[in-house]
């Protein structure tokens, strides 16, 4: 008898072509692309969107601005607060003014002067007095006069290698933390004024543009999705049968309606958890319900589109 069924079959695969041979296993899934979302970092109004849907952006390239009028106002008050600090800096570094030390230079001077011709007085007097021609009081008021006049020029003297001296330390630093203060806040401000400006982080081609001139873009919100060179992959379902007969880096075939032959894709990606479980126990007969998500980039040289249907063989 089974002689007999096995040249039944022999000849029924000769009179009809592909008869008993099974098809290879293939799965259905579709691609789907990874797209970078550009979106600024604070809102504001668009005031120029260089995106073009289908056009190909470069790396560095300006995709669209905000308004900046309200950050380039808080740059310009933190640089003149920077400037005011320095300059704080500079006058506890270097001591006071040129025009306060001038006014006691000039004070020191008379006082010499007023010294000088106190001595001539005094040593006159002193004269008189050995000669008895000028009483003792007159005598000790003009050394009293002498003594000070000595005692102003000492004190000028002192205060102008005073004003000479830088500050004492603990009022430097804290010139300097203020300075250090004021800079931070000055470069938190040039760095919100560059915000306004966003640029594409990589090469890619502009697949979507959600916003134009003139509209408001809020805190985060996406204004033109890039899709960068080797950001499409195939989404396809294994059964748990199949799972295992998979690894990452396997590389798989790709073929759909109309497309060219020999495209691949190499997976890279398994879900640890099955899709459209059934809330049972897993037995026997309800294992074979369980899918597996499975994630392939596509090769290069591909011309498929997302969205666009699959199948996807050994």
């Amino acid at each position: 008898m089974d002689g007999f069924l096995s040249w039944l079959f022999g000849l029924i695969a000769m009179i009809v072509p592909g008869f008993g041979v099974s098809e290879p296993p293939a799965w259905n899934g579709y691609v789907e692309a990874d797209y970078v979302y550009l979106a600024a970092p604070g809102a504001g109004t668009i005031t120029a969107m260089s995106a073009r849907e289908g056009e190909v952006i470069e790396a560095g390239a300006m995709v669209f601005t905000l308004d900046d009028g309200q950050q380039r106002t808080a740059l310009d008050g933190a640089l003149a607060q920077v400037a005011a600090a320095q300059a704080n800096v500079d006058n506890l570094s270097t001591g006071s003014r040129d025009a306060e030390l001038d006014v006691i230079r000039a004070s020191l001077a008379r006082a010499r002067a007023d010294l000088e011709l106190t001595r001539q007085q005094a040593e006159r007097t002193g004269a008189l007095l050995e000669r008895g021609l000028a009483p003792q009081a007159q005598a000790d008021q003009a050394d009293a006069n002498l003594a000070s006049a000595q005692a102003q020029v000492d004190e000028l003297e002192a205060q102008l290698r005073v004003a000479e001296l830088p500050a004492r330390n603990p009022q430097r630093i804290a010139a300097e933390a203020s300075l250090a203060a004021a800079q931070a806040n000055a470069e938190q401000a040039r760095l919100a004024l560059d915000d306004r400006i966003v640029a594409a982080p990589v090469d890619g081609l502009a697949a979507r543009v959600y916003f134009s001139a003139g509209e408001f873009l809020g805190t985060g919100v996406p204004a033109v999705a890039l899709l960068p060179d080797g950001a499409l992959e195939v989404k396809f379902y294994l059964s748990q049968a199949d799972r295992a007969d998979f690894a990452l880096g396997d590389q798989v075939a790709i073929s759909c309606d109309r497309c060219r032959e020999g495209l691949t894709a190499t997976v890279d990606y398994f879900s640890p958890d099955p899709r459209f479980t059934p809330p049972v126990i897993y037995s026997r007969e309800e294992r074979d319900r369980l899918t597996f998500l499975v994630e392939a980039v596509l090769d290069e040289g591909s011309e498929l589109l997302p969205g666009q249907p699959v199948t996807v063989s050994r």
